[in-house]
C-alpha cells in the first residue's frame, strides 16, 4: 500500500466515524507507527481537510449536510442529463451503488458536485473500455445524493421525478 492510499483510507475513516478516531488506532489498522500517522494527518490537512486532533482522537470538521439515497433508472444518453439535474441544483452525487442478483451489492465512489467534474466523468466512460455501472442491472441503480439542506434534496428528489428518472 502506498502512502497515498494509506492517507486516503485514513480520510475515509474519519469521514465515516462519529466519534474522533485515536492515532493508535489508525496506526493499528494500517501496521504503521503512530508518528506515520500524525505525518500522514498533516498532509492531508495541507491538501485542504480540516482534521482536528482532540484528546480523544481525529474528528474530519465539516459543514452539516443532507444525505439521501434515491433509486433511479435511465439509458446511458440520460446519465449526463441525471448528473447535471443534481449538480444544478446544488448537490452532489456521492456514489453509484447496484444489487445485482449474483454479485450482491456494488458500489463506486463518484463524488460530482458541478457540471465541470460531470463533464469529466462522461468523458472518462466515453473514452474508456467500461460502460456504467447500471448497465449490469437493466438501468436501475442508487445515488447517494448529499446537500446542505433536506429542502435541497427535496428539489433534487422532484427534478428526478420530473425527468422520468426516480423509482418511486
Amino acid at each position: 500500500m502506498t502512502g497515498s492510499e494509506r492517507r486516503d483510507g485514513i480520510l475515509q475513516i474519519i469521514r465515516k466515524s462519529s466519534v474522533p478516531v485515536s492515532g493508535k488506532k489508525l496506526a493499528a489498522a494500517y501496521e504503521v507507527s503512530r508518528q506515520v500517522i500524525v505525518q500522514d494527518i498533516a498532509l492531508i490537512r495541507a491538501s485542504g481537510f480540516d482534521i482536528i486532533s482532540t484528546n480523544r482522537g481525529y474528528i474530519l470538521n465539516m459543514p452539516a449536510k443532507a444525505e439521501r439515497v434515491l433509486k433511479v433508472q435511465h439509458t446511458d444518453g440520460q446519465v449526463e442529463e441525471e448528473l447535471y439535474a443534481v449538480v444544478d441544483l446544488g448537490g452532489c452525487v456521492e456514489n453509484v451503488m447496484v444489487h445485482h442478483r449474483v454479485y450482491g451489492h456494488i458500489e463506486a465512489g463518484l463524488y460530482i458536485s458541478s457540471r465541470r467534474e460531470a463533464a469529466e466523468f462522461m468523458e472518462d466512460i466515453r473514452r474508456g473500455k467500461s460502460s456504467p455501472l447500471k448497465n449490469i442491472t437493466s438501468d436501475y441503480h442508487y445515488h447517494t445524493i448529499s446537500a446542505d439542506s433536506e429542502r435541497t434534496l427535496d428539489m433534487i428528489e422532484e427534478m428526478l421525478r420530473e425527468k422520468g428518472f426516480l423509482i418511486e
